[in-house]
């Protein structure tokens, strides 16, 4: 049987914790960030956990873990 394959938009966007959480980056700051107020792209600099609820589908996204 061949391994599965990693969806190509889970390895650019989610990275996974060394406790097994899965860490991702906020939508909406790539461009057009004039019509953003500066508390907006304050508070979305960085990275979060992602909710436990999404966990399961990302992991069957990646399922032999992401680097």
């Amino acid at each position: 049987m061949p391994k599965m394959k990693t969806k190509s938009g889970v390895k650019k966007r989610f990275k996974f914790t060394a406790t097994g959480k899965v860490k991702h980056g906020f939508a909406g700051k790539r461009h057009r960030l004039m019509s953003h107020n500066a508390k907006y792209i304050r508070q979305n600099r960085g990275t979060s956990v992602l909710s436990s609820a999404d966990v399961a589908h990302v992991r069957l996204w990646a399922p032999y873990g992401l680097k």
